[in-house]
């Protein structure tokens, strides 16, 4: 986009989509950013707009490029919608979207493009699962084949568990239909990590590899969240390991995906576990950036957003124009009292200003909303404090200095996000 500035819009309501519009809004490129449904955060850089019916609203708006966010539009085929109004869309189509929508169908895939992943097997059967698991010589995990909104993993700490997990998703009772069908498959050990790559199709550029924080409490003690906060970049995974990750689990799956005719554009998200050899195994593939890796990776990703990702919508990925920053980055994200269950809402949340004044702080907002001039909780993941340092040390200092000033009742946060980075 030569002549004009862009109208870009950005679908979802999370500290992703908080951080995405605020990159987006400073791109020399953009010359507005709307937000659907957007949070209280995001106001602050952007339109927030209804969520009603996005293909309408974007062509109404005459949106130039839409970035979305959330895995559960895309899985639904919101990016066909908007590419058929003629829409440039940074975002993969409903049928390699299926990637992240069926673990069975990812699974299947990356065993026929030779991808290094755990030992599996697919059941739609209660007793055949059962049976499978009493007779496995290894620990299994057990995951829901659907969406379940990162909650449909249970890595199991004996059979009984597992063979419990198992018949509670295939009875509906656990995740409704997404739990139908299963995947066991052989729990791997080691470290987890996250590699995203920006994608046109058949083009890619691979991200600074980044550590979530899954579990509630320090130490990674207590229930799975979508992700307590993250850091970049992850020394686990160096420039060689990264290459072997762009070999041997990006390159092969793009070009899967592309010979079933379902192409990939937009952000492909590699979930791995890291042996303690060093090896690369994929425990999952996601459809989009992740959140919070997202976050720590606007800081992390130099170069001007809105041509980037214009260019990845359109099959023309610059892969020069990525840049990394020299730098660290770490976001530590506040949740509500309650969370990962259900979490306590409509609490005012003081202390933003003076948390957003600390040198290299960005306070991201997720599950927030506005009521004249106060913010107040909205959801289960609030608030994502983001820093960025010159070494991992001063983001991390940056980071919390700037969580101690920010208040609401309840409020939940992990105190050793980056920790793994400092050892």
């Amino acid at each position: 986009m030569a002549d004009r500035k862009m109208r870009v819009l950005v679908v979802g309501s999370g500290g992703r989509e908080h951080a995405l519009a605020r990159r987006l809004a400073a791109s020399a490129s953009v010359g507005e950013v709307i937000v659907t449904p957007g949070n209280g955060g995001t106001l602050e850089v952007a339109r927030n707009m209804p969520a009603a019916s996005i293909a309408d609203v974007a062509v109404a708006e005459k949106i130039d490029l839409a970035v979305i966010g959330p895995e559960v539009p895309l899985v639904e085929g919101l990016a066909d919608d908007l590419r058929a109004r003629g829409i440039a869309t940074f975002g993969p189509g409903k049928g390699a979207a299926k990637l992240e929508g069926s673990k069975a169908f990812m699974k299947r895939l990356a065993a026929r493009c030779g991808i290094p992943t755990a030992r599996f097997e697919v059941f739609d059967d209660a007793e055949a699962a059962a049976q499978y698991i009493r007779k496995s010589d290894h620990p299994v995990v057990v995951k829901a084949d659907g969406l379940c909104a990162g909650k449909g993993v249970v890595v199991a700490a004996d059979q009984q568990e597992a063979e419990r997990a198992a018949r509670a998703m295939l009875s509906g009772q656990a995740f409704g239909d997404a739990g139908r069908t299963v995947v066991v498959e052989e729990r791997l050990d080691g470290q987890e990590a996250s590699v995203h790559a920006l994608c046109d199709g058949t083009r890619y550029v691979v991200l600074p590899a980044v550590q979530d924080h899954k579990r509630i409490g320090d130490g990674d003690r207590g229930p799975n969240t979508g992700g307590m906060g993250a850091y970049g970049p992850a020394k686990l995974i160096g420039p060689d390991l990264e290459e072997r990750v762009a070999r041997e689990a990006i390159g092969p799956v793009l070009r899967g995906l592309a010979e079933d005719g379902t192409p990939f554009t937009g952000s492909l998200f590699v979930g791995l576990m890291i042996t303690p050899k060093g090896d690369p195994n994929v425990l999952e593939y996601n459809v989009r950036l992740g959140d919070p890796e997202t976050q720590v990776l606007m800081e992390l990703v130099e170069g001007d957003l809105g041509e980037i990702l214009w260019g990845a919508a359109n099959g023309r990925l610059d892969v020069s124009a990525v840049k990394r920053a020299p730098a660290h980055a770490v976001s530590v994200v506040i949740a509500a009292e309650g969370y990962p269950g259900k979490p306590r809402v409509g609490d005012e949340i003081v202390g933003l200003e003076r948390a957003a004044a600390v040198s290299g702080v960005h306070v991201l907002h997720a599950g927030t909303r506005r009521e004249g001039n106060r913010v107040l909780t909205a959801g289960g993941r609030v608030l994502a404090v983001t820093a960025l340092g010159e070494s991992l040390r001063a983001a991390r200092d940056a980071a919390y200095e700037a969580v101690d000033k920010i208040h609401f009742p309840g409020m939940q946060v992990r105190r050793d996000i980056g920790s793994r980075g400092l050892g």
